[in-house]
C-alpha cells in the first residue's frame, strides 16, 4: 500500500514538473485547453486529407492519359473511394478537397478566434488575482518587498505572459499538426515515416540544448527589468533631491547601465531564436534525405514510393520546426511566468486576515488599549511595551516623543495595520479581532506629513472617483469648504476639474494638505489621523491648517502625531512616550508641570 501510494506521489510530481506550464494554463483555463488541442488536431487532419487529395486528383487525369499509378494512391482510394463508396472522378475529387478546405478554413477561425477571447479571459484573471494578493497583502510585509519587483511583476511581467501564452499554444497547435500528418504518413507507408521520426529525436536533442540557455537568459532578463523598474520608480520619487543635488546625471548613468544589461540579455535571447530559425529548413532537408537514403537501402524501395510521404512528412517537418521556434519564443518569456508565481506565492503566505464578522458603521463611545505589546519579528525588541489608553469620541489626543519612541507603530495599530502581539484593542468595547477591519477603516481619514495627491483632477482628488453629479457636487464644496480651500478652488479657471499634476506638482505644500482634509471629510471619517501632517509646512501656512483643525474639532475624533509645540497645545490628551513605553499622560499644562522629559522637550522645541 506504502509503496502504491509513493509510486503515485513520484507520477505527480514528474507530471507537475514536466506539464507546469500546461497546468498554469489549466489552472485559468479549464476545459477549453484541451478543446483547443482538439480544434488544432482537426485543423491538421483535414488539412492533410486535402493536400493529400490532390495525388488522386493527379492519379485520375494520368490515367487518363494512360500513365502509371502514382505511389501512394492506394492508401487515399482505400480511404475515400472504397470506405465511402465514392466514384474516383475529377469533379468529386475536386469537391471533396474544396470541402475539405473549407471546412479547415471554420476550425482554424473558429480556434483563433476562441484563443483569443480565452487569452483575455485568463489574463484578466491573473491580473485581478494578482491585485487581489497585493492589495490583501499584510502591511509589515509590504514595508519590506522589493518595489521594482512589484512594479515589473504587475506590469511588464503580466503583459509578457500575454505573449508566452500565445506562443505556448502556438506551440502546442504546431505540435498538434505534427502528430495529424504524421498519422496520415503512417497510414501511407510506416517504415519511411519511422525513419524521419528519428531524424526528428535528433533534433530534439540539438534544441534542448537552446532550450536550456533561453530559459536561463529569460530568468536574468526578468531580474534586470525588475532592478530598472526599481531604478526607475526612485528616479521618479526622489527627482526633487537628485536634481537639486546635482546627483541626477550619476543616477542617470545607473539607469543607462541598467538599460545596456537588459539589452545585452535581450540580444542573446534574439541570438538563440535566429540560431533556430537559420537552421530550420537545411535541418529539415537534411533528415528527410537521410531517411529517403535509408529507406532505399534498406528497404530496397524506389524514391518515386515514397511521393505522397514526402508531401505530408515535409509538411510535418515545417509545423514541427515552427513548434520549436515557437517553443523557444515561449522560454524567451517564461521567466515572467515563473516569477508571477512564485511572487504570487509569496503574496499568498502573508494575506491578511480582516478579523470576525462584527460591522462597526459609526464609533459610538471611543478606542481602548489594554496592555498592548508589539514588536516587528519574533525574539526582537519590543518596539511598543505595555500601552494602555483611553481615546473618547471626538476628543483629540497628540502623541509625541523622540525619534525611535514608538509614535508611529502606535497609529498604525490604532488604524488596523498592525495586529498587537500581546494586549487587546477594542473599538466601542468590542475587541478588534471581532470586527471586520474593513467597516473599522472606512471610518478612518488618514493625512500624513507628504500629503497624497493624485495626479488627476481637483474633484477625483477629493471625491475619489465617485460620479460627477448634483448630490455628490454639493458633498465636495462642503467638504472644501470645511478645508478652507474653496476660495483657492474657486478663483481657478477650471475650477474642480482642475488637473493637480504628478504628486501635486501644480500646487503649493498648504493646499496639498488642505485637499488630503477634504478628501477625508468628504469621505465622511469620524477618526482623523494626523501623522506629523504640518511639519514640513512652514509657520503661517501650518498656523492656518491647525486653525482650520481646530475649527473641526468636536465633530471628529483627532489622533495626532507631531513634534511642533503648535499642533499639540489644545490637544485634549497628550501622550510621552519613551522607548516603546507611556511615561506621562495629560494635557498640556498638565504634562509641563509633572513631566520632567515633557518639559525638557519644549524647551528644546522638539514638540
Amino acid at each position: 500500500m506504502f509503496e502504491q501510494f509513493h509510486i503515485s506521489m513520484l507520477f505527480k510530481q514528474f507530471f507537475r514538473k514536466q506539464f507546469s506550464y500546461l497546468l498554469f494554463f489549466y489552472s485559468y483555463l479549464k476545459w477549453r485547453v484541451f478543446l483547443s488541442f482538439f480544434l488544432s488536431f482537426l485543423t491538421g487532419f483535414l488539412d492533410g486529407l486535402g493536400l493529400a487529395l490532390f495525388i488522386p486528383l493527379l492519379q485520375i487525369v494520368f490515367s487518363e492519359k494512360e500513365e502509371t499509378e502514382i505511389p501512394g494512391s492506394h492508401f487515399l482510394d482505400k480511404l475515400f473511394f472504397d470506405w465511402l463508396g465514392l466514384e474516383p472522378k475529377f469533379l468529386i475529387v475536386f469537391i471533396i478537397i474544396f470541402l475539405l478546405f473549407s471546412l479547415k478554413g471554420m476550425v482554424k477561425f473558429l480556434d483563433a478566434y476562441l484563443g483569443v477571447l480565452w487569452q483575455q479571459k485568463m489574463m484578466r484573471k491573473i491580473r485581478f488575482n494578482s491585485i487581489s494578493l497585493f492589495s490583501n497583502y499584510r502591511y509589515p510585509s509590504f514595508v519590506s518587498l522589493d518595489t521594482g519587483r512589484v512594479q515589473n511583476t504587475l506590469g511588464s511581467d503580466v503583459a509578457r505572459i500575454s505573449v508566452a501564452y500565445k506562443f505556448y499554444f502556438k506551440t502546442i497547435n504546431f505540435f498538434v499538426l505534427v502528430l495529424a500528418y504524421f498519422f496520415l504518413s503512417m497510414g501511407v507507408d510506416w517504415k519511411f515515416t519511422l525513419l524521419v521520426v528519428l531524424g526528428g529525436l535528433f533534433i530534439s536533442l540539438f534544441s534542448k540544448f537552446l532550450y536550456r540557455r533561453t530559459k536561463y537568459f529569460s530568468k536574468k532578463l526578468v531580474l534586470e527589468t525588475s532592478y530598472y523598474h526599481k531604478l526607475l520608480i526612485e528616479n521618479i520619487n526622489l527627482f526633487k533631491y537628485l536634481k537639486a543635488t546635482g546627483l541626477i546625471n550619476s543616477y542617470v548613468d545607473k539607469l543607462k547601465l541598467s538599460i545596456v544589461k537588459m539589452e545585452k540579455v535581450q540580444k542573446r535571447l534574439g541570438a538563440v531564436d535566429a540560431v533556430l530559425m537559420g537552421v530550420k529548413e537545411p535541418l529539415i532537408i537534411l533528415v528527410i534525405f537521410g531517411a529517403i537514403l535509408l529507406y532505399i537501402q534498406f528497404f530496397y524501395q524506389e524514391i518515386t514510393s515514397v511521393l505522397l510521404n514526402l508531401i505530408l512528412i515535409y509538411r510535418a517537418f515545417s509545423f514541427f520546426m515552427a513548434s520549436q521556434q515557437q517553443w523557444n519564443l515561449f522560454l524567451g518569456n517564461s521567466g515572467s511566468l515563473e516569477n508571477l508565481q512564485s511572487f504570487d506565492q509569496l503574496l499568498q503566505k502573508d494575506q491578511e486576515s480582516y478579523g470576525g464578522d462584527k460591522i462597526i458603521k459609526k464609533l459610538k463611545h471611543g478606542l481602548t488599549l489594554k496592555n498592548v505589546s508589539f514588536s516587528y519579528k519574533i525574539n526582537q525588541d519590543q518596539t511598543l511595551k505595555n500601552i494602555s489608553i483611553n481615546i473618547e469620541k471626538n476628543s483629540s489626543v497628540a502623541i509625541v516623543g523622540s525619534s525611535g519612541s514608538g509614535k508611529t507603530t502606535l497609529m498604525n495599530i490604532l488604524t488596523g495595520l498592525l495586529i498587537p502581539l500581546k494586549g487587546d484593542f477594542y473599538v466601542d468595547d468590542i475587541n478588534f479581532k471581532e470586527i471586520d477591519h474593513r467597516s473599522y477603516r472606512n471610518l478612518l481619514g488618514y493625512i500624513v506629513q507628504d500629503a497624497t495627491i493624485f495626479n488627476d483632477t481637483l474633484f477625483n482628488n477629493v471625491s475619489f472617483w465617485e460620479e460627477k453629479n448634483e448630490s455628490n457636487l454639493i458633498r465636495f464644496y462642503q467638504a472644501v469648504k470645511q478645508a478652507n480651500i474653496y476660495d483657492f478652488i474657486s478663483g481657478l479657471p477650471e475650477k474642480e476639474e482642475t488637473l493637480l499634476g504628478v504628486n501635486g506638482v501644480n500646487i503649493s505644500g498648504g493646499q496639498k494638505q488642505r485637499i488630503s482634509i477634504a478628501r477625508e471629510l468628504y469621505k465622511n471619517a469620524e477618526i482623523l489621523l494626523m501623522d506629523e501632517a504640518t511639519s514640513s509646512l512652514d509657520t503661517q501656512t501650518e498656523f492656518e491648517i491647525q486653525k482650520n483643525i481646530e475649527d473641526l474639532k468636536g465633530n471628529y475624533t483627532f489622533i495626532t502625531i507631531a513634534h511642533r509645540l503648535t499642533t499639540v497645545k489644545k490637544a485634549d490628551m497628550i501622550i510621552l512616550l519613551e522607548d516603546g513605553e507611556i511615561q506621562a499622560t495629560g494635557s498640556y499644562d498638565e504634562l509641563l508641570e509633572s513631566s520632567k522629559s515633557f518639559r525638557k522637550m519644549v524647551e528644546l522645541q522638539e514638540l
